[in-house]
């Protein structure tokens, strides 16, 4: 018993070494959850970037509503008693009678065009401003070196004391068009099943939203109607006679479904590169004299920010009259008046939704990923510093890569850049309040 004691005595015996080491271990810790308490949006934000939209507190956040749930609630009610009143009715409103948005027809060829002259623009300025990408998280960088700021997640950020690790990154990295499924029929075939995964092909959900508003590309066909359809019940049902698009197979998408699957941005700036615009090649031409160079790559930064402008306001009109829906946990969109019921979702508490997706409003931000990230004043200086973040600025990565290359600073970005802050020196950290 007195021998059991002792040994247990013994069991109990703390180092020096131990300590130390345990005290490494809780600072590393500590300054990692405050690291990422900062990125996430948690308690210790700085009031300053409140313009900065933040990602949710916590994975399993839900994202917000854009509309409040009370609207919501309201307008369901409204929709119910309606039904109720006359069960039978044709719907007159466009788009959701099946009919085109007469004056959105040329906005969606607008936004076409511009996000075309935008991926443009952004594969001619990344050979000339590096973009750095993080290898462990989604974190990107405008400059020569990348910034030492320690807001990495990624896959054992805490051994790194959250600091990122910087590669080379590209046009896929700057700006991200989720992709969806493509809708032969809006109206009468809305959803995609989970079977139909693999028969429809998924395209950029912006291009999508253009075809729906009224663009026409022959590889994604879709049905126009020149009659309004009815409701029964809350049911659409479309007495137009059959027309020469009946006769298309909505499932038939011979040769195009491993096209879309596998495409991704570089494909398309290799597609217009090769356009008949061979003007608009000759903008960053490494024979031209230096100064014409630098005249050059300034027009192009104004187009590309203007076609950036462009498309993303386009895209806003068009959403305010065709619904685009997001999931609420997860990246997942889907253009159309309902999400797909394909079972994907991987996100939190996909278990208790089978994998399907908890579909909501989505806004401009879910349809077109701008990827904030720190502006830089020199791009040819040091690296931005850890301890002088709160003095730094951030904006959208296509309006810092075009800021950088030449490019007026817009006006709606002069407060989130942080134009009128005076950055101290390094050296200076200790002496500011």
């Amino acid at each position: 018993m007195e021998g059991s004691t002792h040994n247990m005595q013994r069991r109990i015996i703390w180092k020096p070494c131990h300590f130390a080491r345990i005290r490494c271990l809780v600072d590393q810790m500590a300054c990692f959850t405050s690291e990422r308490a900062l990125t996430l949006g948690g308690e210790t934000d700085d009031p300053v970037y409140a313009d900065v939209p933040r990602p949710p507190k916590k994975m399993s956040e839900r994202k917000p509503y854009p509309t409040p749930m009370k609207v919501l609630i309201r307008r369901a009610k409204e929709e119910k008693e309606a039904r109720k009143v006359e069960p039978c009715r044709m719907l007159e409103e466009s788009p959701d009678n099946g009919l085109l948005v007469p004056e959105l027809v040329e906005v969606a060829h607008q936004v076409y065009q511009a996000r075309k002259s935008l991926l443009f623009g952004l594969s001619k300025l990344v050979q000339v401003v590096p973009v750095q990408r993080c290898r462990f998280c989604s974190e990107v960088h405008i400059g020569h070196v990348g910034h030492e700021i320690r807001t990495c997640t990624g896959p054992n950020s805490g051994f790194r004391s959250a600091t990122h690790v910087w590669r080379k990154g590209g046009v896929q990295h700057v700006v991200s068009f989720p992709k969806c499924f493509h809708l032969y029929d809006r109206v009468g075939k809305p959803r995609v099943g989970h079977d139909e995964r693999f028969e429809i092909p998924r395209i950029p959900a912006i291009l999508e939203l253009c075809i729906q508003a009224g663009l026409e590309i022959d590889k994604y066909p879709t049905k126009r109607r020149t009659r309004p359809v009815y409701s029964i019940e809350g049911r659409i049902v479309d007495f137009e006679s059959v027309n020469k698009m009946d006769d298309v197979n909505r499932n038939s998408y011979s040769g195009i479904v491993d096209l879309v699957v596998h495409s991704d941005i570089k494909t398309d700036a290799e597609e217009l590169r090769n356009s008949d615009s061979q003007s608009d090649t000759n903008l960053v031409d490494e024979t031209l004299p230096s100064d014409k160079v630098g005249k050059s790559l300034s027009e192009l930064s104004i187009i590309t920010m203007d076609s950036w402008f462009e498309m993303i306001s386009g895209a806003k009109k068009i959403m305010e009259k065709y619904s685009v829906k997001t999931c609420g946990y997860c990246l997942e969109v889907q253009v159309g008046p309902k999400g797909h019921k394909v079972r994907m979702c991987k996100a939190s508490k996909h278990q208790s939704r089978n994998g399907l997706h908890a579909w909501q409003e989505a806004t401009i931000e879910d349809l077109v990923g701008p990827n904030y990230v720190w502006h830089v004043r020199d791009i040819d200086g040091l690296a931005l510093d850890n301890n002088l973040k709160r003095y730094y600025g951030k904006a959208p990565a296509v309006v810092e890569l075009c800021v950088q290359a030449g490019a007026p600073v817009p006006n709606e970005y002069r407060s989130m850049m942080r134009l009128d802050v005076a950055s101290p020196e390094r050296d200076e950290v200790d002496l500011v309040a």
